[in-house]
């Protein structure tokens, strides 16, 4: 926590005057992946809550697109004297390709989404959640890739990054992350080149829910810092 808390101080120096002037800093999230990809769990980690429901299933488990909200983060910034508290807004999204529902019904469902949550706001980052242990083989129209570009258009790269659930499995198979990003397959190096390496690794085993959530919020707020806090805004 003390980690954290220093981050967030030294965030507070050079963010935008126009992003504090609430005394409150928002980070917009929308979560993208194949089903079963761990994308309600890695939402619920962020929330560090449990509103996204979550559970083994044969079939996709996410049908609509739901927005949660953290609880207000204290203590951890300070601008002018003044307290800085920080909230995480996430938009869980349906898997694609789903076990029940058409791309073109996904897609609707999530850009009317992305309109009404995020739609003034702005979005930070769109999260492409995908299994560390299944290899991400050639993009094809179906694909959560496939999606994002159609939803985000030619600025997607700007505001893409990769979340790795399960990376447990990487050090279960004798990799290390280095390692594993070195044997990764063409299409996922490509894709890492094309949004310039953002991407963040998920453990389960070994670390605390909150540790998770604070190791993970920290790369996020890197990114965003690195974008230079712009969002893309949707009509």
């Amino acid at each position: 926590m003390g980690e954290f808390r220093s981050l967030l101080l030294k965030l507070s120096l050079c963010l935008p005057t126009a992003i504090m002037d609430s005394n409150k800093l928002t980070i917009n999230l929308a979560l993208f992946g194949m089903t079963q990809s761990g994308k309600s769990s890695a939402g619920n980690i962020l929330l560090g809550s449990t509103d996204f429901h979550s559970s083994f299933s044969p079939s996709s488990v996410t049908k609509d697109c739901t927005l949660g909200r953290s609880c207000h983060l204290h203590g951890f910034m300070r601008r002018g004297g003044q307290e800085i508290t920080l909230q995480v807004q996430v938009l869980d999204t349906p898997g694609y390709p789903h076990s029940r529902l058409s791309k073109k019904h996904v897609e609707q469902e999530v850009r009317e989404a992305l309109a009404h949550h995020f739609g003034q706001e702005g979005l930070h980052l769109a999260l492409l959640v995908q299994r560390a242990d299944v290899p991400l083989c050639g993009q094809e129209e179906s694909s959560p890739v496939q999606m994002i570009q159609e939803l985000l258009g030619q600025v997607w790269k700007n505001y893409t990054a990769i979340l790795f659930t399960h990376a447990e499995k990487i050090q279960e198979a004798g990799f290390n992350e280095e390692e594993y990003l070195h044997e990764a397959s063409d299409t996922l190096l490509t894709l890492l080149n094309s949004i310039q390496h953002k991407y963040i690794f998920q453990y389960k085993k070994g670390n605390s829910l909150n540790e998770q959530r604070l190791k993970i919020l920290e790369r996020i707020i890197e990114f965003i810092k690195e974008n230079r806090y712009q969002v893309l805004t949707f009509k």
